[in-house]
């Protein structure tokens, strides 16, 4: 909004939060069911990564589709979801972000103005299960006539860990950009897949996640080929085979990709709370970027080894009848 509807924001969000009205409810539930329609039910790579979370996690919430299941949402009624609403929608689980044009005081007086009439209520109750440690690899094909996928996963840490920033240089080393291992690779050279790429924190950072590789193979390359030179990349990581320049570009690149976010006044404040929310101090916006540049070699190298092990490792599979296997 321009600088000069500041208030008209606080009066629409308390508007919002204290007295919500739940308007076209049930018209709302088609949409919703038509968009998970869209983006699973009809859609291969949905269908694997919903199969993929329900194998990988035996316990905690991340199994579960943020969209619900089907059923879930034919089920659900007005009363479900105000109960939700009461339940989670709570000043102490909120957090508010303004970035912009305007002064810390006057902002404090409408925050005063419209939004101090809120109820307290008690705190939402927290996850308590802890995923179990993982007994053996956990595997699993989908076979249908689709788009052969390939994805694999390792149980890692969540964002707060001191272990994070070392995960996520490894997955930018492994396949940020032309220049990184996998894609020269499987890309580039031996042209095994249309586009491969590493990352950590699927399907969320705040509990303990998943380093997740993600495959596409081009026509008739076997996924069981394109498995192959993700273990030998990884394998490489875990015998010390990353060099210091390597490491050097992953940090300019995500160092990059941090100031582009923070660019604007949206990704500002967006930044400014996802970092509050999911790490407990907006500064953390910031001072990430250190702890990414103390990443060692030998940090990349000891993560490798303790989280990329088979035992700790869920693979799934979209295989088509007519692709080689």
């Amino acid at each position: 909004l321009p600088q000069n509807k500041a208030e008209l924001w606080f009066f629409l969000e308390a508007e919002r939060f204290m007295d919500p009205v739940f308007r076209e409810f049930y018209v709302e539930k088609n949409v919703i069911m038509e968009e998970r329609r869209m983006r699973t039910d009809s859609n291969p790579q949905g269908r694997l990564l919903e199969e993929f979370l329900s194998v990988a996690y035996s316990a905690h919430p991340y199994r579960n589709p943020v969209i619900g299941w089907s059923s879930d949402i034919t089920a659900t009624t007005i009363a479900d979801t105000r109960r939700f609403f009461e339940t989670y929608y709570v000043p102490s689980n909120m957090t508010i972000a303004i970035a912009g044009d305007v002064k810390t005081d006057d902002m404090r007086v409408l925050a005063e103005k419209y939004l101090a009439a809120m109820p307290a209520a008690p705190h939402p109750p927290a996850v308590k299960t802890v995923e179990p440690v993982q007994r053996g690899e956990r595997r699993f094909v989908i076979e249908e006539q689709s788009q052969p996928l390939f994805i694999a996963g390792y149980k890692t840490v969540a964002a707060g860990h001191p272990d994070a920033a070392a995960l996520e240089m490894l997955g930018q080393i492994l396949s940020a950009g032309r220049t990184s291992r996998l894609y020269q690779r499987m890309v580039q050279d031996e042209q095994l897949a249309l586009g491969v790429q590493a990352l950590t924190g699927f399907p969320g950072s705040r509990f303990p996640s998943l380093f997740v590789t993600f495959a596409v193979p081009n026509a008739g390359v076997p996924l069981a080929s394109v498995e192959q030179v993700i273990n030998e990349e990884i394998e490489k990581a875990k015998q010390g085979d990353i060099q210091q320049e390597e490491l050097d570009r992953a940090v300019t690149n995500a160092r990059a990709g941090v100031v582009r976010g923070l660019n604007s006044n949206m990704g500002l404040a967006l930044g400014l709370a996802q970092a509050h929310a999911q790490r407990g101090n907006w500064r953390e916006a910031f001072s990430y970027l250190d702890d990414l540049e103390a990443v060692t070699l030998a940090d990349l190298q000891r993560v490798a080894q303790q989280y990329l092990v088979r035992s700790n490792r869920t693979v799934g599979m979209i295989s088509n009848s007519g692709a080689q296997e």
